[in-house]
């Protein structure tokens, strides 16, 4: 009897990822998480990784050699596309091209120069940059960049009407389950901030007695972490006496109080009530442990659940949806959306 040969694993085929395409590659070092670097596509494995050249990160200090990296598929995407000529606006998120990567920020001033500072949340850091070095941040999602090009809008405009007619009897249901995750937040005394506009306030908003804020740590293993907490009072200068509204004391005798400079205080973020469900690659908040994380859904699970993955821990968690909520940034006294690609 001729023994049977055993099949063959295929290789990871996505179309978007051939060898020789060229990519940007999210770096998950410490220090660069977050930013994109160009490279070329050398293989796919049989798994969902790949191997990737980088075009200007080296092996060695001359330079000769191009780094190659094993990487995830979540961590590569296509050369984004640009336009040729764009006038960029106050508070647009936008891509800087700066320590030969591009990185995600906001525009925070228009300079009369011509000139754009930028803030980037990753190291609380603002930077002046030139129109060339910056380019409309997108997002990669299912296979399509999010916002399109201008100009293409308005051939997206039917598809987009079909998608909503056909979700309306989904969207109705998912109406329903907010609404009583609503109540169920109501009831625990969850502040009602249910509006979906952002909040503007001056840049030098003050916060006042019994405000209720989220606080932000700069311990290892917090980093990123937002908790609950109600000021108490001022202490001096840009400084309040706060309390957590779940961390005890150690003897858990009473909730923690701690003194916390403004830089670690914002208002609690608007409570944007998701109708639709989360995307692959949307930046949320995930409550864990007590505080809010900022992750990227890295997969769409069977509702209601999602797995997201932490780019400062290297950890991916599964979450339920009502657990999550959609990410904003505090940036000069009002609430930004980091993608507002994902509105379309």
């Amino acid at each position: 009897m001729t023994p049977r040969s055993t099949p063959k694993s295929k290789s990871n085929q996505n179309p978007h990822f051939k060898p020789g395409s060229k990519v940007e590659i999210m770096s998950e070092e410490d220090g660069f998480r977050g930013s994109f670097y160009t490279g070329t596509v050398v293989k796919a494995t049989r798994t969902s990784k790949f191997v990737v050249e980088y075009d200007k990160l080296f092996e060695d200090e001359e330079g000769t050699k191009p780094l190659q990296e094993t990487v995830n598929e979540f961590q590569i995407r296509p050369i984004p596309p640009r336009e040729k000529k764009r006038e960029f606006k106050f508070s647009e998120e936008v891509d800087a091209f700066h320590n030969d990567g591009w990185w995600e920020g906001v525009i925070t001033e228009v300079n009369d120069d011509g000139k754009f500072a930028v803030f980037f949340r990753s190291t609380k850091e603002q930077i002046e940059f030139s129109e060339e070095n910056l380019r409309l941040h997108r997002e990669w999602i299912n296979g399509a960049w999010k916002p399109t090009l201008e100009g293409e809008e308005e051939e997206k405009k039917e598809e987009v009407k079909e998608k909503e007619n056909e979700g309306s009897r989904n969207k109705r249901k998912l109406v329903e389950e907010e609404e009583k995750e609503v109540k169920r937040r109501v009831n625990k005394k969850v502040p009602d901030t249910t509006q979906v506009k952002p909040i503007e306030s001056p840049k030098d908003a003050k916060f006042s007695k019994g405000m209720l804020v989220e606080v932000s740590s700069d311990e290892d293993g917090l980093k990123g972490a937002w908790f609950a907490a109600t000021i108490v009072e001022p202490v001096g200068k840009d400084k309040y006496l706060i309390e957590y509204q779940a961390l005890r004391t150690e003897d858990d005798s009473d909730f923690l109080r701690e003194e916390i400079d403004t830089v670690h205080i914002r208002p609690c973020p608007p409570q944007t009530i998701m109708i639709d469900r989360f995307k692959k690659l949307e930046e949320v908040d995930a409550l864990f442990n007590d505080a809010w994380w900022v992750g990227v859904v890295s997969r769409v699970n069977t509702f209601p659940k999602y797995l997201v993955f932490f780019k400062d821990s290297n950890e991916e968690l599964e979450f339920q949806h009502s657990d999550l909520r959609p990410h904003q940034d505090w940036i000069n006294g009002k609430w930004v959306t980091p993608s507002k690609a994902l509105k379309l």
